[in-house]
């Protein structure tokens, strides 16, 4: 389950716990002056730019749902700052650009949100796709921020939830279907 953000008067108050457990470990005078730790919002993006990203085909009916959705979905990615090819990626991974769509676990709509995710970033009908997308992108965002750009993690938070990706250690959850999840994401994006 998710757990709230510390704000920068906890993160210090957490670092300066844990560098008195270390000196007082280690010997250390506690007097002596410690480095002043540099707490900011990661704005560097260690993702590719779109440009290195080419979207596999689709065809059919896909294909025409996908350009039903392609302006929502543009304008979604450039208000938050997400590449739309990874937007498209997700949403295809996800639901195959079908707005009905309803997983076994409830996840609902284009990029299958849940009722808790979708409520926490703003969505207030899951079913409508443009506020489905909305949301969806900016979960995608805030999960790049959460992991310093880490487009593996990011998607196998947005698979598993951003928990259990801590849980394992900022590493990719031994679960088949969240490795299966990444891969076939990044294969959409030609990253694989």
């Amino acid at each position: 389950m998710f757990e709230r953000s510390l704000n920068e008067r906890q993160l210090l108050r957490t670092w300066h716990r844990q560098t008195d457990s270390k000196d007082s470990a280690s010997g250390e005078a506690a007097n002596e002056p410690r480095p002043v730790p540099q707490i900011r919002r990661i704005t560097d993006r260690a993702i590719p730019q779109s440009k290195h990203w080419r979207l596999a085909p689709v065809s059919g009916a896909m294909a025409g749902r996908r350009d039903r959705y392609a302006p929502l979905i543009s304008a979604a990615a450039t208000r938050q700052g997400v590449d739309p090819n990874l937007v498209h990626a997700v949403i295809r991974a996800e639901s195959a650009y079908r707005s009905r769509a309803k997983s076994h676990a409830g996840a609902c709509g284009l990029m299958q949100l849940m009722p808790a995710t979708a409520k926490r970033f703003g969505v207030r009908d899951i079913w409508d796709p443009e506020q489905n997308i909305e949301g969806g992108v900016a979960y995608l965002r805030f999960l790049q921020d959460l992991f310093a750009g880490d487009i593996r993690l990011a998607l196998a938070a947005y698979n598993a939830g951003e928990g259990a990706v801590a849980k394992y250690g900022n590493r990719i959850p031994p679960y088949r279907e969240t490795r299966t999840y990444v891969r076939r994401v990044l294969g959409y994006l030609g990253a694989a």
